[in-house]
């Protein structure tokens, strides 16, 4: 006899957007006869195996649309990353609740995660219908031509570069703004939509999806700043030189570790810092200020893309839709129709779990330092309505009296 109940989680780093994905789960598995309860998992996997579940069916649909609109994880996240003994520890209690349906809302780790599990059902020939539902800043699941998260992540990049190109432009100098992405340059070069002017920044981009080279890095700056007087750049945290090397880690006398072993590239500028330091001593420059986004980008209030928003909530609908319907497991995923419309397909967990997308070679420039004209076509529609927009003075000169 079929229990009726569901259980959502959430993984990974928190959008602007996921609590969308929860609410299209909660909202539209109420809608069908069959579920008879919706449970969510506090802090994602490791509120499972802690059986740290709350009762969503209970809430009102109000304040599931309030919370919608709110970015970050309203049920809480992990880092967690399950190995397969941790996912037979999580289908036990799914076993143990009588869990019928399992939804994890997640990027490249929680794709895997959904997988394992979804294995593990099977080998004990327990009927679990297992659902990954995308979601990532980063915009580096295969299969998806964007990932819900990345949009309005993009969004406050683009701004965030526009007005600190406007503050450079003022005061003339050197600015590097470091933004997230270990592997995929996506971020990093939204900061390019923030362009306006030909003379506008970001003058140069460095993406992880090419080699970095110190001394050419110094050289472009260089080239830059006697052009324009200034120079404004957006670096992908995770870049590297040509033996794949964090350009962090080799700049830094200490570095920091992550519970998986990967070197600590978000939540700290010291790459902004070390990049600066080199300007300064090697280019001569004085005013070199750098920034670091870290978790800025991720659930900044205020600046969330409403094409975002839409495509977030339709993901969860689709993934209950297809539970519902589909009769098997999979991976939800964005296909573009048109200049802008999209599509969801179920893609099957292999085909996604555990792979990393990064920057197409057609969307970045022959000299690796820009990104190229398909690339804004792109990421444009995705931003959403009502952007900011800045203007100049037109100034009319008036001849000078005194000579000097």
């Amino acid at each position: 006899m079929s229990s009726g109940k569901i259980l959502v989680a959430q993984g990974g780093g928190p959008t602007a957007v996921i609590n969308q994905s929860l609410a299209g789960v909660v909202l539209e598995a109420r809608r069908f006869r069959e579920v008879t309860r919706v449970y969510g998992a506090l802090h994602g996997v490791r509120g499972i195996v802690n059986e740290d579940l709350v009762d969503l069916t209970r809430e009102t649909s109000h304040n599931l649309e309030l919370v919608a609109a709110t970015p970050s994880s309203a049920l809480g996240s992990t880092r967690d990353k399950p190995d397969e003994a941790y996912c037979k520890e999580i289908f036990k209690v799914l076993q143990a609740h009588q869990i019928e349906q399992f939804y994890y809302i997640g990027g490249n780790d929680s794709s895997d995660t959904v997988r394992i599990v979804s294995e593990q059902a099977q080998a004990a020939s327990y009927a679990l219908r297992c659902m990954h539902i995308p979601k990532t800043i980063d915009n580096d699941l295969v299969g998806n031509d964007h990932t819900p998260g990345f949009p309005s992540a993009a969004r406050f990049v683009a701004q965030a570069f526009a007005g600190a190109n406007l503050d450079n432009a003022s005061l003339p100098g050197v600015y590097v703004g470091v933004v997230m992405g270990r592997h995929a340059g996506f971020l990093t070069a939204a900061a390019a939509l923030g362009k306006k002017f030909p003379d506008d920044g970001p003058h140069l981009i460095y993406l992880p999806e090419r080699v970095f080279s110190l001394e050419q890095f110094l050289a472009d700056v260089k080239a830059t700043y006697e052009r324009y007087g200034r120079c404004v750049i957006a670096v992908s945290e995770g870049i590297h030189d040509a033996n794949g090397a964090a350009i962090a880690s080799l700049l830094a006398k200490e570095v920091e570790r992550d519970a998986h072993g990967n070197v600590q590239l978000s939540g700290t500028g010291a790459l902004a810092d070390l990049l600066c330091d080199e300007i300064k001593a090697k280019l001569g420059i004085k005013r070199v200020r750098g920034d670091t986004f870290g978790y800025l980008q991720r659930s900044f209030i205020g600046c969330v893309s409403d094409v975002d928003q839409r495509e977030a909530r339709e993901v969860g609908e689709k993934a209950v839709q297809f539970a519902m319907w589909g009769g098997k497991d999979g991976s939800v995923a964005i296909k573009r129709t048109g200049f802008y419309s999209v599509d969801y397909e179920l893609l099957p967990l292999s085909a996604v779990a555990g792979k990393t997308r990064v920057m197409e070679d057609e969307f970045i420039s022959a000299n690796g330092t820009d990104v190229t004209d398909a690339f804004r076509m792109y990421l444009r529609p995705l931003l959403g309505s009502g952007l900011p927009d800045a203007f100049r003075l037109r100034p009319a000169p008036v001849e000078k009296i005194l000579k000097r």
